[in-house]
């Protein structure tokens, strides 16, 4: 059999990343349906969201030791593997518990182990393999998180449309092959050193160079930037915009992926001569901007909250891959420990914003338009983040030392 070459390794990767988008938006499509079936509240919903990344960051936490000690494939499988059992026992265990609701989070811990193991695998994989542009190869690689967002929602909605949402079990099952099928990929695929053996910064080391702190904060504000809205599209539009389940799905969340992954797509082929920094800071303002336009819309123009979420999705494009080609071109020597950490990060950011805007909405008599209103602070944050931020000519003492 011909082996398999880089490309391979680049097509599972992409395909890891799937799996990473069903992990984190197949549930939220149902938060209207959960809410009616099981009878919970919004802050209750967001403590699944809360759940999920909770699990990843304290995934993300652990895997620095764990990933070196045991080897990149065989945790890529096991990640794979987590994600597929976790989809059958969310799909299984609401109709054998007692409370239904219990399945969903026991369902969710068990696929977010698998989540947080890919979110902290696939980007040093990729940096690894031998491409010319790694700018373009990451953000080519993170573009593909949005088409599988873009997948989940519209086949998910396809078929909630013709067998209901009574049925959703099913969906969750189909879904749970992508990653069982990717897991027997991931035995084949040839893998490459992220960075020389022994040569990888520690995370004692990380934790004393200044311009690490600040990329921490960066990849928070990335997290809590994207998931704020993206968790809540549906749900926002639905009862916020009042517009069905169908068009909530494919006018909020879709939209939102659709314009994210095209930011990352363009930014792939076109961006190689633009500086990050920069770029990440008009993203910000973006974003912000966005923001601004969801929560406070009239009521009798609920296109222009639609139109909200897409900036939200086109301007949070680049912020998470941005800062992982930020983190590689001034810690090049950062290795698993420091794509742990920032993932960490990240996935702090996708628990603490949707999590921020759910209990927040609650607060105010279910306005979600509020909640959102509140998840302007993160891309502001990030903008303070970027302005004490150099790409070129760092200060020695941002700098790594010994």
């Amino acid at each position: 059999m011909k082996a398999l070459s880089s490309r391979h390794t680049v097509t599972a990767c992409y395909v890891g990343y799937i799996t990473q988008a069903i992990v984190n938006n197949f549930a939220p499509l149902l938060f209207v349906t959960f809410q009616t079936a099981f009878d919970v509240s919004l802050t209750l919903l967001g403590m699944l969201i809360t759940v999920n990344f909770g699990v990843q960051l304290c995934v993300d936490l652990l895997s620095a030791k764990i990933v070196d000690k045991l080897g990149y494939r065989p945790c890529m499988v096991a990640a794979h593997l987590f994600v597929a059992a976790g989809l059958l026992l969310f799909a299984l265990l609401p109709g054998i518990l007692p409370q239904p609701v219990v399945g969903l989070f026991i369902g969710s811990g068990v696929y977010a182990v698998g989540g947080g193991l890919i979110e902290v695998l696939v980007s040093p994989v990729v940096e690894s393999c031998p491409t010319k542009n790694k700018k373009a190869a990451m953000s080519m690689l993170h573009s593909f998180y949005c088409w599988g967002h873009v997948a989940v929602v519209a086949l998910s909605t396809l078929f909630f449309s013709l067998a209901g949402t009574e049925h959703w079990q099913v969906m969750a099952c189909i879904w749970a092959a992508i990653p069982l099928c990717n897991a027997v990929y991931f035995l084949f695929v040839p893998l490459f050193p992220v960075v020389e053996e022994g040569k990888g910064m520690t995370i004692r080391k990380l934790f004393a160079t200044p311009v690490f702190w600040l990329l921490f904060v960066l990849m928070f504000c990335a997290g809590s930037s994207e998931q704020a809205v993206s968790q809540w599209a549906s749900a926002f539009a639905e009862s916020g915009l009042h517009v069905s389940k169908v068009l909530g799905d494919l006018l909020g969340p879709c939209l939102f992926a659709v314009c994210m992954g095209l930011s990352r797509l363009l930014y792939s082929l076109f961006g190689g001569k633009l500086r990050m920094r920069p770029s990440l800071s008009v993203a910000a303002l973006g974003c912000i901007g966005g923001y601004a336009l969801c929560a406070f819309a009239p009521a009798s123009l609920p296109v222009l909250g639609l139109i909200g979420c897409g900036i939200v999705g086109f301007s949070v494009g680049i912020l998470w891959p941005g800062t992982f080609s930020l983190s590689t071109a001034r810690l090049p020597q950062g290795g698993t420990a420091m794509f742990a950490l920032l993932a960490l990060a990240g996935d702090v950011g996708c628990a603490a914003g949707p999590s921020a805007v759910g209990a927040l909405s609650d607060a105010l008599g279910g306005d979600l338009r509020m909640g959102i209103a509140f998840g302007i602070f993160f891309p502001l944050l990030m903008l303070v983040a970027l302005f004490f931020f150099r790409e070129k000519g760092m200060p020695p003492a941002l700098l790594p030392h010994d």
